[in-house]
């Protein structure tokens, strides 16, 4: 018999636009043969399915089911498309915790701390992998732009500390610069972090559990034509994303390592994608941040990286749905 899924996608920030085309590829490829799919919208003004005539049925928040048609759908699981908040920052996980349906991503814990940007590093840096020196900064907080500069060598990197698809993000060259970059950020965010500039070879790669096996995807290597790898870099064509990445083995080796590692480390689950910097001058991959809900995307990294392995994207998303059911 099918099991029944729900492919939850949408959500409450500004990365739902990419939640909405990555379920689409998601739904896509997911196997009728195996799975009944229900895409379901979560948005601030609610949370339904909407079937394909276009009729809205409100999920009952209760025990996540809808009734279509008279029938009460209960879900076996839940394959998470959303990005940003809640499905990427843990909210949703520990929901789906509580009624004991499994998911696809990582746990409440490990989404909540890598969806903080700060905490991500802070915790890598005490595991013993390298990152950028850094500050982290709060709305209304006494830290100035003359104090950032006192701690940190330009250029710096300002960020949203939560959140994703480098919304609000700004390269600083200049200290003129940096108080604009500083309220950028804060329009996205409570909390910004700012971190050194890393002069290396950017690399991004996909970790993922099959059969109990934790599982590298190639390497893709971004060279973009921005100053950084910016949203229009990333949705808008202003990069170059060469995977598999043209790259000595012994570094390709070093960054596989790193993942797999930071997987364990930050004990993972689902995929996720990785992003490192590779200091030539160290030899030594940086780790910028861990995306617990990588796009899925037809240009999404993730895809790209899942085809150079030889999978089709139905293989894929089969895997992550049954490696669910295990955890």
């Amino acid at each position: 018999m099918k099991k029944t899924i729900a492919l939850i996608t949408g959500g409450y920030s500004g990365e739902a636009v990419i939640s909405y085309q990555s379920a689409a590829t998601i739904e896509k490829h997911v196997d009728k043969e195996k799975w009944n799919c229900y895409t379901i919208d979560i948005t601030p003004s609610g949370w339904f399915y909407k079937n394909p005539s276009g009729e809205k049925t409100d999920i009952d928040k209760n025990d996540f089911s809808i009734t279509v048609n008279g029938k009460k759908i209960i879900f076996d699981a839940v394959l998470v498309g959303l990005h940003g908040t809640p499905g990427e920052d843990g909210k949703l996980q520990g929901y789906f915790d509580c009624l004991n349906i499994p998911y696809t991503s990582c746990d409440a814990a490990t989404s909540a701390l890598t969806f903080n940007k700060r905490y991500t590093v802070a915790v890598a840096a005490f595991a013993g992998m390298s990152v950028a020196k850094s500050l982290h900064l709060f709305k209304n907080g006494t830290v100035t732009a003359p104090d950032i500069l006192k701690a940190l060598k330009l250029p710096v990197f300002v960020k949203p500390n939560n959140g994703g698809s480098s919304i609000g993000m700004s390269k600083v060259n200049e200290a003129g610069s940096l108080q604009a970059a500083l309220d950028k950020a804060f329009k996205e965010d409570d909390q910004v972090l700012i971190e050194e500039f890393i002069k290396g070879r950017e690399f991004t790669i996909g970790v993922f559990t099959a059969k109990g096996k934790v599982i590298a995807l190639p390497i893709t290597e971004i060279i973009t034509k921005k100053e950084f790898f910016d949203y229009e870099a990333k949705y808008l064509g202003a990069s170059e994303e060469i995977t598999p990445a043209n790259v000595e083995e012994s570094i390709a080796e070093k960054v596989r390592t790193a993942a797999k590692n930071a997987y364990a480390v930050f004990n993972c689950k689902g995929i996720v994608r990785i992003d490192f910097i590779y200091d030539e001058t160290s030899g030594q991959p940086f780790l910028l941040e861990i995306n617990t809900v990588p796009g899925q995307t037809e240009a999404s990294l993730v895809p790209q990286q899942v085809a150079a392995m030889g999978w089709t994207l139905q293989e894929f998303y089969t895997t992550l749905i049954e490696e669910c059911f295990t955890k």
